[in-house]
């Protein structure tokens, strides 16, 4: 009797190398607060603190009226599908499954950075979630944000030391700076911008030195900076954006990243089911994600040249 067969769903294991992968290039997998997601949606309070008044002897006490509301985590599926002829996985020398699930751990890396961190535009179609930079070119007066106010644009002539400063400045002038859980996410060229920035002498201000010694994480004033090549301007979610750079200031309590799946990948063996008339495997890769940035003041951008 002929039969189908399904592989069910495997997750990759946390030390697996895909895992790794993931998160040696995204920043976001890497720093941001996760939230485990059992459903497509999910639901995050959101306080809007409390104030604190002079209370005279015997006098009454004023009562708080901040406005609290929450945000909303909703899952959005990343993945792709390769298929492979029998014959080739039989023959090669090389492990094609592995190479390919690493393949695709670097791609969704970049993409997921992107999404989250540098699209240009609000959410729709190709725009999976309201990512930082759009989100602080938006005004918000329920948060008492205005647009753009935590977005510092680099002149002509380059990025400068004072556009480094003051973009750690939008944050660190605000109630959500905390120097213990704020993190720097930045596009590499950024790299070649900190070696040229040089003081009066005409000596590098951002040595080697002053970042860390090798294998440890650069820094920038003493925070730690995460590279990614996903933190580039785009208008729709891609893996390859093409825009201006972005350096991004961030504290990581306000980066919500939903994980409802994966990754994950599934192997469809070509040698039953559909598949055997064409002897072709099929592995298909995914990842269920959610984002959101708690609050337009808990982050500040810098766009480079």
């Amino acid at each position: 009797m002929a039969r189908n067969t399904y592989e069910a769903w495997i997750p990759e294991e946390d030390s697996s190398e895909v895992i790794m992968r993931v998160n040696q290039v995204s920043a976001v997998e890497a720093f941001a607060s996760p939230e485990p997601m059992s459903s497509n949606s999910k639901s995050i309070p959101r306080s809007a603190g409390v104030g604190v008044s002079l209370v005279d002897k015997g006098g009454a006490y004023s009562e708080d009226v901040s406005s609290n509301d929450d945000i909303t985590l909703t899952a959005k599926k990343f993945g792709k599908a390769i298929r492979i002829a029998e014959e080739d996985i039989d023959d090669s020398l090389a492990n094609i499954i592995s190479t390919k699930q690493v393949d695709w751990a670097t791609s969704y890396a970049k993409f997921i950075d992107n999404a989250t961190l540098a699209v240009s535009a609000a959410p729709g179609t190709g725009v999976p979630f309201t990512s930082v930079y759009y989100q602080l070119t938006q005004t918000d007066s329920g948060l008492g944000y205005t647009a753009n106010d935590n977005v510092t644009t680099a002149g002509s002539g380059g990025v400068t030391y004072n556009d480094l400063s003051d973009v750690l400045g939008d944050v660190e002038g605000g109630d959500y700076f905390d120097l213990s859980r704020t993190v720097v996410i930045a596009h590499p060229a950024f790299r070649g911008v900190l070696r040229k920035i040089k003081d009066d002498q005409g000596m590098p201000v951002f040595v080697r030195g002053q970042q860390g010694d090798a294998g440890s994480p650069d820094t920038l004033f003493d925070l730690p900076v995460h590279w990614s090549l996903g933190a580039k301007v785009s208008a729709t979610a891609t893996d390859s954006p093409s825009g201006k750079p972005l350096l991004i200031v961030v504290n990581r309590d306000f980066l919500r990243l939903g994980r409802r799946s994966g990754p994950e990948s599934i192997f469809i063996d070509g040698r039953d089911g559909l598949s055997a008339l064409t002897d072709e495997s099929i592995l298909k890769m995914r990842a269920r994600r959610g984002f959101a940035l708690g609050h337009p003041k808990a982050a500040s951008v810098l766009v480079g040249a």
